[in-house]
C-alpha cells in the first residue's frame, strides 16, 4: 500500500510539474519592397513583458481609460538576425528565399535543442497595392512553450 501511495505522490508531481508551461514569440519579418530596399529580420526578444501591467478592465461602472505608458512597454534586449530581401533589382530572388529559409531553420532548431516545442505559426502580408504603393511585409510568428 506505501509503494501504490508512493506511486501515485510521484506522479501527481510529475503531471504538475509537466502542466507549468512557459510560451515564446519569434517574428520573422520579410520585405516585400521592390527593388530590395526594405529590411528584414527575425526578432527574438530576451526581456519578458507582464500584460497585466498594461492591461485595464473597463465596466459600466468605471470606464476609467488605460493610462499605462508605450514607452514602458517597448523591449530595448532582443536578438536580431539579419535575413536578406526578397526582391532585388532585377525581381524576385530565390536564392535569398532559401538563404532565409536555412536561417529561420537554424534559429527553430536551436529553439528545440533548448527545449522549446514549436507549437503554433501563423502568418500575414501586406503586399504592394500597385504602382503608388511602395511597401510592403511578409511576418510570421513562430509560437513556442516548454
Amino acid at each position: 500500500m506505501k509503494k501504490i501511495m508512493l506511486s501515485c505522490f510521484i506522479a501527481l508531481i510529475a503531471i504538475t510539474t509537466m502542466t507549468a508551461q512557459e510560451y515564446k514569440v519569434i517574428t520573422s519579418v520579410e520585405s516585400i519592397v521592390p527593388s530590395g530596399l526594405g529590411r528584414s529580420r527575425i526578432i527574438d526578444a530576451n526581456a519578458d513583458r507582464d500584460y497585466k501591467e498594461f492591461s485595464s478592465e473597463q465596466t459600466e461602472e468605471d470606464n476609467t481609460r488605460n493610462k499605462s505608458k508605450r514607452g514602458d512597454i517597448r523591449v530595448k534586449d532582443f536578438e536580431e538576425t539579419k535575413l536578406l530581401n526578397f526582391y532585388n533589382i532585377a525581381g524576385i530572388r530565390f536564392q535569398n528565399i532559401a538563404a532565409n529559409d536555412a536561417l529561420i531553420s537554424s534559429k527553430l532548431s536551436n529553439m528545440a535543442q533548448n527545449g522549446w516545442e514549436l507549437v503554433f505559426v501563423t502568418s500575414g502580408v501586406e503586399a504592394d497595392a500597385g504602382n503608388t504603393d511602395g511597401q510592403g511585409i511578409f511576418i510570421t510568428r513562430y509560437i513556442f512553450k516548454r
